[in-house]
């Protein structure tokens, strides 16, 4: 076991006085060995504390990927403070919101991020520094920083829609990288920075290898591809790459071919698909593939699934607690269920953090206390995960708690519904979300990218031969990718907003309405179901349609027509054709002159 530490910076200092003259962090052709980072990284502490930063005080960092990247945030430490991550990407308006959340005062930019933050706070831009941080020091500080002193507030989106900032303590970050049983770290290991600084993926990707005298390669500032990971890993001898599940989906369907350097791939934020675990597995022979899962509050891992060999049929598991933390499956009372049932996750230990910056009712709401661990204070984060242990002790997630909707009276877990589609031949990728009819309710929808060969309807066929009717998607449309949230997340909140008004890929070849009737009927569907084009031999059910669209159908047309239909002459007569046959036989006069709509193609 290595000696005891008391903060990142002090890890880093003593990996420096071991190793200074190796290197410590590149770009491209651009070196800093350990002591020049430590020198640097001095030099601006102090220039830090002239200008008002010290122990708790909060630091604005908004920077592009770059080698001072490293030397702000450890800056910062070195002075006392903790680091607040601003997104260059984001907008003016966004770092205001974020600069009076964590009462900022002090922020570092560089060049083309400057003008994002000017005028918000004490601004120090680093190009600007060199003849000032030249006449400072270059020893270590030394100040009394404690492993509960914050390092870094990470914040994410609130449900309310304001932010929160979760105040992650040095201790969490210790435990994350050093002495850690799901990642061995060597001196000849590289590492990428990839991750935007505000995703708390960034927290491993920097730390793991500062600390642990390994070398930190940056991928190059700019708009991240598939083929400028793929250059980088190569061009700078990487052999561990952390990426966002859909960022591994992509590069599983992409140039893994290219990773070839690789010891260890980790990868998570999301659901993976047991398919292109398997497919880089069986590309990367040698590689560790590891499911990294855990909510930034628990500091990036709670639960790591390393894989050597195939996972085959079935989800792949988040595995089991990482060194330093403690993990529980309990019900709403907070009491173990058994192995095998369902159960949100709590996460204890050392990751946890010291709750949301100035928000003390979430707090106290998400973080509770720790019956379990006997340790005065201690407590638990609750991660609104669902989750169900495996006999063999790992974990299999299951959804967001939160995530759960009611259809049609029956309660869904989205993920369950995307893990189906995952595992269907050709499908690449998959997000389900619910969209609202104003008359009919909520239905459940599925977006999937995938092969070009894979048809929405054989996909329903599909899910229908193994999932309960009302966990099969009332519609599924193909996308060339699903779109991604700027952290590399499935961007749900985009799904939900996107319609499907194209007709589905059904059975029967598209033939038009031939007579009137049937053109006001595929008018009807067609706006119950949000479909701009029903054919004459479309199938109700074949459509996505369901009894509560049934029941709403039936009753538009006794209403229109004053015939009386019921819902079990809707299942005998399923087509267009079909109903306005029995319309028309059984409506008399009323349907036959009834007005007939434009239809919109």
């Amino acid at each position: 076991m290595r000696p005891t530490v008391e903060s990142v910076h002090a890890a880093f200092e003593r990996q420096a006085s071991r190793t200074p003259d190796t290197v410590a962090i590149s770009l491209g052709d651009e070196r800093l060995t350990y002591r020049q980072l430590n020198e640097r990284a001095n030099r601006l502490a102090r220039h830090l504390r002239d200008r008002g930063a010290g122990i708790e005080t909060p630091v604005g960092v908004c920077l592009e990927r770059s080698t001072e990247t490293a030397v702000a945030l450890l800056a910062v430490l070195k002075a006392g403070g903790h680091y607040v991550a601003l997104d260059p990407r984001q907008p003016r308006a966004r770092h205001e919101l974020l600069v009076a959340e964590a009462g900022l005062e002090l922020l570092i930019a560089h060049g083309p991020t400057l003008e994002g933050v000017t005028g918000l706070a004490d601004v120090q831009d680093l190009g600007a520094l060199d003849g000032v941080l030249a006449g400072q020091p270059a020893e270590d500080l030394g100040l009394p920083v404690g492993p509960e002193h914050a390092a870094y507030i990470a914040y994410t989106s609130g449900s309310t829609g304001a932010p929160k900032g979760a105040v992650v303590p040095h201790r969490a970050v210790l435990r994350l990288v050093l002495d850690s049983d799901y990642l061995t770290v060597a001196p000849d290991d590289v590492f990428l920075m990839a991750a935007p600084l505000a995703f708390d993926a960034s927290t491993l990707e920097i730390w793991a290898p500062l600390l642990n005298g390994a070398r930190l390669a940056v991928l190059p500032p700019g708009d991240l591809s598939l083929e400028t990971l793929a250059d980088t890993v190569d061009a700078e001898g990487v052999s561990v790459l952390w990426l966002t599940a859909g960022l591994f989906h992509q590069m599983a369907e992409g140039p893994v071919d290219r990773l070839t350097g690789l010891r260890v791939l980790l990868a998570g934020g999301d659901v993976l698909s047991p398919r292109h675990v398997d497919r880089v597995l069986a590309t990367l022979p040698g590689i560790t593939v590891v499911n990294g899962y855990g909510p930034t509050e628990n500091t990036t891992f709670t639960c790591c699934h390393p894989m050597t060999a195939p996972v085959g049929d079935g989800p792949v598991p988040i595995g089991r607690a990482i060194n330093g933390t403690e993990v529980h499956v309990l019900d709403e009372a907070l009491r173990p269920v058994p192995d095998g049932e369902i159960g949100e996750l709590y996460a204890g230990g050392a990751g946890v953090a010291r709750g949301y910056a100035g928000r003390a009712a979430l707090t106290a709401d998400r973080f509770v206390p720790d019956p379990f661990s006997g340790r005065p204070g201690a407590r638990l984060y609750r991660t609104g995960d669902l989750v169900r242990r495996r006999p063999d002790g790992a974990l299999d997630f299951l959804g967001r708690a939160d995530r759960q909707v009611k259809v049609r009276g029956f309660r869904i877990e989205p993920g369950e519904v995307e893990n189906a589609l995952l595992d269907q031949p050709g499908v690449r990728d998959a997000g389900v979300v619910v969209h609202s009819h104003p008359e009919t309710g909520k239905r459940l929808v599925a977006f999937f990218a995938g092969d070009e060969d894979v048809r929405p309807g054989a996909l329903r066929e599909a899910l229908a031969r193994t999932l309960p009717s009302h966990l099969v998607p009332s519609a599924i449309a193909r996308l060339q990718a699903l779109p991604l949230t700027a952290n590399g997340k499935v961007d749900r909140a985009a799904l939900e907003s996107r319609e499907i008004r194209e007709r589905p890929d059904v059975d029967a070849d598209y033939r038009p309405p031939a007579t009137g009737l049937e053109r006001e009927l595929a008018a009807l569907w067609g706006e119950l179901m949000g479909l701009d084009e029903i054919g004459a031999d479309d199938d109700f059910f074949e459509l996505g349609g369901h009894s509560l669209q049934a029941t709403v159908l039936v009753r538009r047309i006794e209403e229109r027509y004053g015939t009386p239909v019921r819902p079990r002459d809707l299942y005998l007569n399923p087509t267009v054709a079909e109903l306005a046959e029995f319309v028309a036989e059984s409506g008399g006069t009323a349907a036959a002159t009834a007005p007939v709509p434009e239809v919109q193609r």
